[in-house]
């Protein structure tokens, strides 16, 4: 298994974004994305701070994606 990247939740939404995730609607921070086939992936963007493992791993869980998708969509 690939090792998770170290990134920021901007990465993270310009990546699901360029990728066919579109957004639905933002609360404060929290930007829920959408994409046809799969679920609603909510991406909380704050300052350049780096996403959590855990975070990070919820979020590709929404998402319906892997790693190694991520690592290339980055």
């Amino acid at each position: 298994m690939t090792r998770l990247p170290r990134v920021t939740a901007k990465e993270v939404f310009n990546a699901l974004a360029r990728n066919g995730f579109e957004i639905i609607r933002t609360s404060g921070s929290h930007h829920f994305l959408h994409r046809p086939g799969s679920g609603i992936v909510t991406v909380s963007i704050h300052s350049g701070e780096i996403i959590k493992p855990k975070t990070l791993k919820s979020i590709l869980k929404q998402a319906g994606l892997t790693v190694d998708e991520l690592i290339n969509w980055l």
